[in-house]
């Protein structure tokens, strides 16, 4: 390969995305680090861990940006298979933190098998979109479709871990959209969800999963325990105003008031919040709204629908991601568990996302092809 062929490969990469997502690489390991340093004991070590897994997110990202999106087509369904292997694995073998199965023991680590499957799966629905034969207005297709999804979304709801569950179903959606889904298919899925919603609510969710809900419904009341982390990150985020008290000048999460054990991992911009105040937690929330856009515009100028469906389904996922991990900071979102990309501490989640955008990337590098369905 020649040097000439180098120098465009490398030029042709998006860097906006690149560099924004440094911006919150960077962002949520100064916070991790800090905080980890002043709450001591077994979360000294947090800065250390998530350098390491940065390196091997990194290394994910670039591995997946110079190969062509397309090559990874005929692999969709073994990655798919995989992905929903190590879910049966981690209910069988998986070991239990906070009631739920989600960690798989693997030469001395642990990892969660359902935060890898989320680019597996997204891989695997947007290259069934994309196919030819595909027609997902059709009941048939359609409920081809579904199944796919409902797949690798019960085994994780086993666990039971719905916060992850759910965070499938925008990504899919936004597939299901740009593959031409019926107006008529969508209104009629929201009135189901409207329906199921209270059936769901009674029968479906424990009851710390329903004083959840009441919580984020009647944030003024003191429902029980299970609104203590809301309220606490409210504080957090409240206290620190404009400018914010300093960085590692927080006392919320050190104190012991937001429980150390969520301060670096769900609620991560309480802390930034309350050291930083609206001016510094306006930058992360600005990389991320520049992020989705780059995914977005990627999306647009796709050379195949299988691009396009990608980056689409990464935008949904970042989206989602953000707005709920953000609005459990400040009581706009329910608290359901999930970590905020790039920022939250913990590996297997950052890594998927480095994956995802390593997939964005290349369909960015490589939408000059004219090989594509849409240059047909």
């Amino acid at each position: 390969m020649n040097t000439r062929h180098w120098t465009y490969r490398i030029a042709n990469h998006d860097w906006i995305l690149i560099l924004l997502s440094t911006v919150l690489l960077s962002t949520g390991w100064r916070f991790i680090h800090g905080s980890a340093e002043r709450m001591g004991g077994r979360f000294e070590d947090y800065g250390t861990r998530q350098l390491v897994w940065i390196g091997i997110g990194v290394v994910a990202f670039v591995v997946l940006s110079w190969m062509d999106y397309r090559a990874l087509a005929p692999w969709a369904w073994l990655l798919f298979v995989a992905a929903n292997a190590g879910l049966v694995a981690v209910l069988a073998f998986g070991r239990e933190v906070n009631g739920s199965r989600s960690w798989l023991p693997l030469a001395g680590i642990s990892f969660q098998p359902a935060e890898f499957a989320k680019p597996a799966v997204l891989l695997f629905l947007a290259w069934l979109a994309s196919r030819p034969f595909f027609r997902i207005g059709r009941l048939d297709y359609l409920a081809a479709f579904a199944a796919a999804l409902a797949v690798p979304l019960l085994l994780i709801a086993t666990q039971p871990d719905w916060g992850t569950a759910l965070a499938f179903v925008p990504p899919a959606l936004a597939i299901a959209f740009l593959a031409g889904l019926p107006w008529r298919c969508l209104i009629a899925g929201a009135v189901l969800v409207v329906l199921a919603g209270p059936l769901a609510y009674r029968f479906v969710l424990e009851e710390h999963q329903r004083e959840r809900v009441l919580t984020f419904l009647k944030p003024s009341e003191d429902i029980s325990d299970a609104g203590y982390n809301a309220h606490q990150a409210v504080l957090a985020v409240g206290s620190g105003g404009v400018n914010g008290k300093g960085y590692r000048h927080g006392d919320m999460y050190v104190l012991g008031f937001l429980p150390r054990t969520v301060a670096p991992t769900d609620f991560i911009m309480a802390i930034i919040g309350e050291e930083t105040g609206f001016i510094g937690a306006a930058v992360p929330i600005a990389a991320f709204a520049g992020l989705i856009i780059c995914c977005l515009c990627n999306a647009a100028a796709a050379p195949d629908r299988f691009g396009a469906y990608l980056c689409g389904a990464v935008a949904a996922l970042l989206f989602f991601h953000a707005f709920v991990n953000i609005g459990m900071a400040v009581q706009a979102a329910p608290i359901i568990g999930i970590p905020l990309p790039l920022v939250s501490y913990g590996g297997s989640f950052l890594v998927a996302t480095l994956a995802c955008l390593g997939l964005v990337n290349s369909v960015h590098a490589h939408r000059e092809s004219t090989t594509g369905d849409f240059a047909e």
